[in-house]
């Protein structure tokens, strides 16, 4: 089964091709016209009907779980998509992802809706890095492979102008959006353990995680422990650590319109 994240209706079968849908997530230049509050209303509809198929156990659901990982496009994107395909490595799966010039994510809600941080472990695997990309810039905001946490944060934790565009999407919405995102990137310009605040919204914080150094074509594993990222990522605005409320996996290279990816395995939350 390959899922496309594009344009179209969420279609299950051998190819899923979405785009109807708005789209969470770290903010391509579409997310910029639409409004910087954009990604968060995308966040939240993908939430929506992905709760239906949420886990309990520790495993999330399989990649091939269309209810449980929804497809999240940006808003009215004509972007190409980024695609998303399940493979099988050694003998598990894995899902492929692959960007070019292109813009996607996929996102599982958590079950109960809202859960103590916990830990998120996987391993990954880097194929080929985005030329010229630079997460410190706009231009260069793109990544070739990133796993990221929602959390509820309280709103009034958050700075008075991105609240305001907050609650201008959560009246939009109807729906009480993520108000902080921690996106852990493959990023071979950035040093291993920078935090970066994204180049077009401070609601969403990269932590490199492998970066310069770290090459291609090497597993890598990762085990994080996702309230001490958050208060790391996220401590200039509070001190408590909120729910977490979802899970998103992705690949962007719309702002530099180059082409990259890798392969995300075994991902795992544990409370």
């Amino acid at each position: 089964m390959k899922a496309t994240v594009g344009r179209g209706a969420c279609m299950p079968g051998r190819d899923r091709d979405v785009g109807a849908r708005p789209r969470i997530g770290p903010y391509g230049s579409e997310t910029r016209a639409c409004g910087g509050a954009a990604w968060i209303v995308a966040a939240a509809l993908a939430l929506l009907p992905a709760m239906a198929g949420a886990q309990t156990a520790s495993r999330l659901a399989p990649w091939e779980d269309t209810k449980a990982w929804v497809a999240a496009p940006l808003p009215a994107q004509k972007l190409p998509p980024t695609r998303f395909e399940p493979v099988q490595v050694d003998g598990d799966t894995a899902l492929r992802i692959r960007a070019s010039g292109s813009y996607g994510n996929l996102v599982h809600a958590m079950s109960p809706p809202a859960v103590p941080a916990g830990r998120l472990r996987w391993r990954w695997r880097l194929d080929a890095a985005i030329d010229g990309a630079d997460l410190r810039t706009k231009a260069g905001d793109d990544a070739a492979l990133k796993v990221c946490a929602l959390f509820d944060m309280p709103l009034d934790r958050v700075p008075f102008v991105e609240r305001q565009l907050l609650r201008v999407a959560r009246s939009v919405s109807g729906q009480e959006l993520p108000a902080a995102t921690v996106c852990y990137v493959w990023a071979p310009l950035a040093s291993p353990g920078a935090v970066i605040p994204n180049a077009h919204s401070r609601r969403m914080r990269w932590i490199v995680l492998q970066g310069q150094g770290s090459g291609t074509g090497a597993w890598r594993e990762e085990s994080r422990d996702l309230a001490a990222d958050f208060l790391r990522a996220f401590g200039d605005e509070t001190t408590v650590v909120p729910p977490l409320v979802g899970i998103l996996v992705g690949a962007d290279a719309d702002n530099t319109g180059g082409s990259g990816g890798g392969i995300v395995q075994g991902l795992q939350w544990q409370p």
